[in-house]
C-alpha cells in the first residue's frame, strides 16, 4: 500500500490490521487520550483486574499464608517458563525477580568474580545510564582494579558497532550492552556481538528492557549467556514490576550470585545457617518475592503468547515506519530532527524525534492529549505498542504535533522540567 499522509490512508491501515481486534483486551480510562508512552508504562490488560482481584480475595483474603504451598513459591519459576518461550530460552533459564538493576548487578559481578585475571568491562555511552551505575558499583566490588571502557556512539543515535568490537579483547571480563537502547531505539545485532565477546573469552551480558515484548529475542539463537530486562514496558507487567533474569544452563553452576539470600538456599525452610546455594537458577534468587507484583505480569504475557513475537513485530515495523514517513512530510520542514534509525531492521519499538524546544513541545502535546515522553536534551519519544496502538492514533498525534509547532502553543510553557518526564 503506498504511502499516503491524509487521515483515510491511517484508517485503512487499521481496517486491514490482523491484530487490530486485541487493542480491545486493554483498559482506555479516557478514550480521547493517545498514549504513546509504552516504553515506559504499558497499559493495562483488561484481564489484569480480574487476576489481581482473585490473587487479593481468594488467594491472599481467604487462603493466607497457604498461598504459599498453594503455587505462590514457585510463580517466579513458572512466569520466567512463560517469558521463555517468548524469549527464545529454555523454561528452566529464565526467573522473574527483583528490578532490573538490581538483576544487573547480580549477574554483572558474578561474571566478573568468574572472569579473573581480566581488567576491562566494554559497554557505550547508548547504554541506559542506571545500567552504567551498576557496572560502576560491580567493578568496585570485583575485588581488583577494573577498567569501564565506555564507547562513544559517532551520532548519538547508532551503536558503536566497529569500534566496539574493537575494543574487546583477551583482557576484556565483561560486556554489558541495552539491546534496544533507551534513546535512539538503536537495536543491536545481537547474535553477531555475542560471538565476538565469546570468541575473546568474555561474557557478554545483555539489557533486553526495550527489546523483550516488541523485538523478537532469540537468546539460544544468538549463542547468548547472560540476560536481565524488565516487565513494565512491552510486557503490560504494571508500574515496577518485577524484572526478570536469564542465565544459559551451562552457566548456571559457573555462577555464583552476590546477594545470598533464603530463597536462593538449597533447601530454605531447613533455616541452615550456612548457605548452600540451589544448583539451578533459584540461586539468584534473593529474599521474599512480591507476589502480587509478579502476579500481575501474567495477563501480559499471556496476551503475547496469544499474538507470538512474529505478527507483533511486523506491525511494530509497520507503524514505526509509518510515523518516520509522517515525520518526513510533516515535521521535516518544521526543525524535528529523526533520532531513531532509518533502518527499521536496527530500529525497536519507539521513535524518538529531537527538536531545540523539545521539552516545551512535550509538554504542550500531552496538554493536547498525547502523552510520550521526553529525555534530555532534545528527545521526544513515542513508544509503539502495537497491541493497542493504532494507525489512526500515530495520524492524529503527529498532527496535533505539527499544529502545536505551526501554532506556537508550547512557547508559553517555561523549560521547568518535571520531576518525571
Amino acid at each position: 500500500m503506498n504511502f499516503s499522509s491524509d487521515r483515510a490512508y491511517a484508517q485503512s491501515r487499521d481496517r486491514l490490521d490482523p491484530l487490530a481486534s486485541y487493542r480491545d483486551r486493554f483498559h482506555f480510562a479516557d478514550p480521547e487520550l493517545i498514549y504513546l508512552d509504552g516504553n515506559s508504562l504499558g497499559r493495562l490488560p483488561l484481564d489484569t483486574m480480574p487476576h489481581l482481584e482473585d490473587m487479593v480475595r481468594q488467594q491472599w483474603g481467604e487462603r493466607l499464608i497457604r498461598g504459599w504451598n498453594e503455587g505462590w513459591i514457585e510463580l517466579q519459576e513458572r512466569l520466567g517458563a512463560r517469558l521463555a518461550e517468548l524469549l527464545g530460552a529454555a523454561e528452566d533459564e529464565i526467573i522473574i525477580a527483583d528490578s532490573t538493576s538490581i538483576n544487573l548487578f547480580k549477574l554483572a559481578l558474578a561474571a566478573l568474580k568468574a572472569n579473573e585475571g581480566r581488567s576491562k568491562i566494554v559497554t557505550d555511552d547508548l547504554n541506559f545510564p542506571s545500567d552504567l551505575y551498576i557496572l560502576q558499583g560491580a567493578a568496585q566490588l570485583a575485588g581488583r582494579p577494573l577498567t569501564i571502557d565506555l564507547i562513544p556512539s559517532a551520532d548519538g543515535i547508532h551503536g558503536p558497532v566497529e569500534q566496539l568490537l574493537d575494543a574487546v579483547d583477551g583482557d576484556t571480563a565483561l560486556v554489558s550492552l541495552s539491546h534496544t537502547t533507551f534513546k535512539s531505539s538503536y537495536t543491536y545485532d545481537m547474535t553477531a556481538v555475542t560471538a565476538h565477546a565469546a570468541a575473546q573469552g568474555a561474557f557478554m551480558l545483555w539489557d533486553t528492557s526495550h527489546s523483550a515484548g516488541s523485538v523478537p529475542v532469540d537468546f539460544h539463537a544468538a549463542g547468548a549467556g547472560l540476560a536481565v530486562g524488565c516487565t513494565y514496558k512491552y510486557l503490560n507487567g504494571g508500574p515496577g514490576a518485577p524484572a526478570f533474569l536469564y542465565v544459559r544452563r551451562d552457566l548456571q553452576p559457573l555462577l555464583h550470585n552476590p546477594l545470598t539470600g533464603w530463597m536462593g538456599q538449597r533447601n530454605m525452610f531447613e533455616f541452615g545457617l550456612t548457605y548452600e546455594r540451589d544448583p539451578g537458577l533459584r540461586h539468584f534468587l534473593t529474599g521474599t518475592p512480591p507476589i502480587l507484583s509478579i502476579a500481575a505480569l501474567e495477563p501480559g504475557l499471556a496476551l503475547l503468547q496469544e499474538v507470538g513475537m512474529g505478527r507483533l513485530r511486523r506491525k511494530s515495523a509497520a507503524q514505526t515506519d509509518y510515523l518516520i514517513q509522517l515525520w518526513a512530510e510533516w515535521l521535516a520542514p518544521l526543525g524535528f530532527r529523526l533520532n531513531s534509525p532509518r533502518d527499521g531492521a536496527r530500529r525497536g519499538s519507539h521513535v524518538s524525534l529531537g527538536h531545540d524546544d523539545g521539552y516545551r513541545i512535550a509538554q504542550a502535546l500531552i496538554r493536547q492529549k498525547v502523552i510520550p515522553d521526553f529525555r534530555r536534551p532534545d528527545n521526544i519519544r513515542f513508544g509503539i505498542a502495537p497491541l493497542y496502538n493504532s494507525f489512526s492514533e500515530i495520524h492524529e498525534a503527529m498532527s496535533r504535533l505539527r499544529r502545536i509547532v505551526v501554532e506556537e502553543l508550547y512557547r508559553e510553557i517555561p523549560d521547568d522540567p518535571d520531576t518525571v518526564t
